[in-house]
């Protein structure tokens, strides 16, 4: 068919050309269908490159406007056909110029409602004319131009149509329907008319018959010209019909096909519009969050083209955790048209990786208790070799010199060594009862027995007790007393007066006052150098090299007394140790 139009408009422009030719000299706007005929030719001729096709469309353009110029020139001598062959001309010059549509459907040609207009005005001219021979000699119709004008006018309207049949009025996407009938019958539709009133014409010219007779003729022919494009139009539109009821009928299957795989997904479906209502959700969905239906409103849902954990919310107030995906559907031409949310129930997964979470938590506190105890074990073993070893290896030595040499040392020799041996048994002692208090501790089986202990009392007697403390100022208060118990009390001033004899230096000062409401303060403080800062952060810890288990010890039993110890560098130098206990009430 485009072929064949083609064919058609070029030879329609070839026949205004030469019309335009034997025409040049005439009055009108008859010379202006040779442009308009040589453009109407050159439209429908193949370009073989851009190049050349542009030259081509430019030079029908001009040809064209040409032809519109000339028409127009004409107007007050001749209006309907200088009318006629100006939109004629406009036509050709705008034959690829369209308008797009705001629905998005074909695009509005601008040259068809133009040739429509020069089409109406040459038929108006034409029609008359062809029943010329109806009438009596003398009386003939008259005509709005001459009849070989209007009819190369309508032959370069109907050519400039046929120009381009894939975009013409005559356009359809459906190749079966009543549309592309009426486009493949066009030509016969355009002639059936002119054939029967030329029919009738010939009829009146060359038979005595009336008018009447002839026109009935005319009638005749283009009512079964009618009858039969009706009876076309009929059984085409029964064929559409047909093929109508095919398409909703597969439409409906595939519909349930499409209805059937959704409700039959194991994974929980959503399907909503461009504007995240939603339309649709499947039998996974409605069991997953209690909802009978599709719920009024969207739940929360991921952002789109993402996907990962997310909360379903379930009718009942919960959240279900579940895998999210939220897919967009595009359309045709790649705009969003719905949307499609997919959940996986993953609450089982969520139960079992929470269990491996506590799991591995107990397996690191598992591994931070061995691990504590490891580091117990090789303080205490390091310990016992460094501190406990040089004691017993003195007592070692003097005991095997005393056997020895016992009848050869003079007595004062004896009672020297004897009196180191019992120095170390004591050190020895001492470090034993503070490893089982350590043992006590660590397993927390130490319990405080808090009774009002004086505090002067208790610092005079571990000063009594202990070794080189011949230079110690004590300022207390005789009234000043502690809520703690005595036992734990002795061995916390005992502990810090020999951490100050034996990493401080004299004089030391041990003092004690009323700290604050309801509690008094015990301080001890040594004239040494202080304690370096990178011993700070474990003074109080359980092992310090060459510091024994003192302030542990002390930590841990003024803790249990319901106080606290911390340290302080004095001014101008030395090491202050602060402990902080409960005042025992006063007496009546």
């Amino acid at each position: 068919m485009g072929r064949l139009s083609r064919l058609t408009a070029g030879c329609a422009g070839v026949t205004v050309a030469i019309f335009g030719v034997l025409h040049t000299f005439d009055p009108g706007p008859a010379p202006a269908l040779l442009p308009a005929g040589v453009a109407l030719l050159l439209q429908v001729v193949p370009a073989t490159g851009r190049r050349i096709g542009r030259l081509r469309a430019g030079a029908a353009a001009l040809l064209a406007l040409a032809a519109t110029g000339v028409g127009a020139a004409n107007l007050g001598t001749h209006p309907a056909s200088a009318v006629a062959t100006a939109l004629s001309g406009l036509a050709l010059a705008c034959l690829d110029l369209r308008v797009p549509r705001r629905n998005g459907g074909i695009a509005f040609r601008v040259a068809d409602p133009l040739l429509l207009g020069a089409a109406i005005i040459a038929l108006v001219a034409l029609v008359p004319r062809l029943f010329d021979a109806t009438f009596p000699t003398g009386e003939e119709p008259d005509s709005v131009m001459p009849p070989a004008l209007a009819g190369a006018l309508l032959f370069l309207a109907v050519g400039t149509i046929l120009a381009r049949p894939e975009t013409g009025p005559m356009h359809t996407l459906d190749e079966s329907g009543p549309r592309a009938a009426v486009r493949r019958l066009a030509p016969a539709l355009i002639a059936a008319p002119v054939v029967a009133a030329l029919v009738s014409a010939f009829a009146a010219q060359t038979r005595e018959s009336s008018p009447v007779a002839a026109v009935s003729t005319g009638v005749i022919l283009a009512a079964l010209a009618l009858l039969a494009l009706l009876a076309y139009l009929v059984r085409s539109l029964d064929d559409a019909d047909q093929r109508q009821q095919h398409l909703v009928a597969e439409l409906e299957e595939r519909q349930d096909f499409a209805q059937t795989l959704l409700q039959s997904m194991n994974e929980a479906v959503m399907v909503l519009d461009a504007n995240y209502r939603v339309i649709d959700v499947n039998r996974r969905w409605r069991e997953l969050t209690g909802h009978d239906g599709p719920p009024a409103e969207s739940p929360p849902l991921p952002p789109p083209g993402t996907g990962g954990d997310w909360l379903l919310p379930r009718a009942d107030g919960t959240d279900v955790p579940v895998l999210a995906t939220m897919a967009a559907i595009p359309d045709a031409a790649g705009a969003t048209r719905g949307y499609v949310a997919t959940y996986i129930d993953i609450a089982e997964r969520k139960q079992a990786e929470e269990a491996l979470t506590e799991h591995a938590a107990e397996l690191e506190r598992g591994n931070a208790e061995l691990a504590a105890a490891l580091a117990f074990k090789n303080d205490l073993t390091s310990m016992l070799t460094h501190d406990v070893a040089q004691p017993i290896s003195s007592i070692a030595s003097l005991a095997e010199l005393l056997c020895a040499d016992w009848a050869d040392l003079p007595d004062d020799i004896r009672l020297e060594l004897a009196t180191k041996i019992d120095k170390n048994t004591r050190r020895l002692i001492k470090m034993m009862n503070d490893l089982q208090l350590l043992f006590r501790l660590d397993t927390g089986t130490v319990t405080a027995r808090r009774v009002p202990v004086p505090l002067l009392e208790v610092v005079e007697a571990a000063c009594g007790t202990a070794i080189g403390t011949g230079d110690v100022e004590i300022v207390i208060d005789e009234e000043l007393a502690a809520l703690a118990d005595r036992g734990h009390l002795t061995v916390v001033v005992e502990n810090l007066l020999k951490n100050a004899l034996s990493h401080g230096a004299p004089p030391i000062h041990i003092r004690a006052d009323r700290g604050g409401p309801g509690t008094v303060r015990l301080a001890v403080q040594d004239s040494g150098a202080g304690i370096p800062e990178d011993v700070l952060p474990s003074l109080f810890g359980r092992f310090i090299r060459g510091a024994g288990l003192g302030l542990f010890i002390v930590r841990h039993l003024v803790e249990a007394n319901g106080g606290t110890v911390r340290y302080e560098h004095a001014e101008p130098r030395g090491a202050r140790l602060l402990v902080t206990l409960e005042a025992a009430p006063a007496s009546a």
